[in-house]
C-alpha cells in the first residue's frame, strides 16, 4: 500500500530522459528592510480646565426637560463625569459634564445660590433644579433649563448634593464680598456728599455767636 504521505518529486515536476529533476528550493523568505521608527510629536490638547481646581468629581446621568415637545418630555443629554470647579483668580465655581468618549459638553453653567435641588419623584438616587443660564450642547448664549440628574446610588445622589450645596455657600460669601465692598463706596461717597452741607449749617451758628459778642 502506498504511503499516502510520501512526495514523489519526479511525477510532481516531471522529469525527460536523461535529465535532472527541476530544482526545487526551500529557502526562506527574504527578510523585509527594516522600517524606520515613527516620530511623534507631542500634542498639547486645551479643555479651558486648565486654570481651575476639581471640588468634586462624580459619575453620573443628565436630562433636560424638553420643553418644545407637547407635552414637555425628559430627554437624555449624557452619561459621563460631572465636575465642580473652581476658578483659581476669580474664585467662581461652575458645573461641568462631558459624554463619554466624545467628551462633548452636556452641561456648564456657574452654581447660582438661588438653585435649588429638588428629589425626584419615585427616585432617591436623582435631583432635580432648575439653572437660570446654561450653557451646555454648544449653546452660546445661556439658556434656562430644568435638569435632573441621576447617580448610581442614593449615597453619591447625597455625596453631590453635600457638595453642591457647599459649593453653593462659597458662591454666596463671593456674591457678599462684591456686593458688600460697592455698598461699602456709596456708603463712604454719601458721607463725603453731606460734609458741605453740614459746613453750611453750622456757618449761621458761628456767625450769630461773632454778632452776639459785638
Amino acid at each position: 500500500m502506498a504511503n499516502p504521505f510520501e512526495v514523489n518529486f519526479e511525477s510532481s515536476f516531471g522529469k525527460s530522459d536523461g535529465a535532472s529533476a527541476p530544482a526545487f528550493s526551500f529557502s526562506a523568505t527574504p527578510a523585509a528592510e527594516p522600517e524606520e521608527p515613527l516620530v511623534t510629536e507631542e500634542v498639547e490638547v486645551v479643555n479651558n480646565e486648565e486654570d481651575e481646581d476639581v471640588l468634586f468629581k462624580i459619575r453620573a446621568k443628565l436630562f433636560r426637560m424638553a420643553r418644545e415637545c407637547d407635552p414637555p418630555e425628559w430627554k437624555e443629554r449624557g452619561t459621563g463625569d460631572v465636575k465642580l470647579l473652581k476658578h483659581k483668580e476669580s474664585g467662581k465655581i461652575r458645573v461641568l459634564m462631558r459624554r463619554d468618549k466624545t467628551l462633548k459638553i452636556c452641561a456648564n453653567h456657574y452654581l447660582h445660590p438661588v438653585m435649588q435641588l429638588q428629589p425626584n419623584c419615585g427616585s432617591d438616587r436623582s435631583w432635580v433644579y432648575t439653572c437660570p443660564d446654561d450653557y451646555g450642547e454648544g449653546n452660546e448664549e445661556g439658556v434656562e433649563e430644568v435638569l435632573a440628574i441621576r447617580f448610581a446610588n442614593s449615597e453619591n445622589a447625597n455625596k453631590f448634593k453635600e457638595a453642591f450645596e457647599d459649593a453653593q455657600a462659597k458662591m454666596q460669601e463671593l456674591i457678599d464680598s462684591a456686593t458688600g465692598g460697592d455698598a461699602a463706596e456709596e456708603k463712604a461717597a454719601e458721607a463725603e456728599a453731606e460734609k458741605p452741607a453740614e459746613a453750611e449749617a453750622e456757618k449761621p451758628a458761628e456767625e450769630a455767636a461773632v454778632e452776639k459778642a459785638e
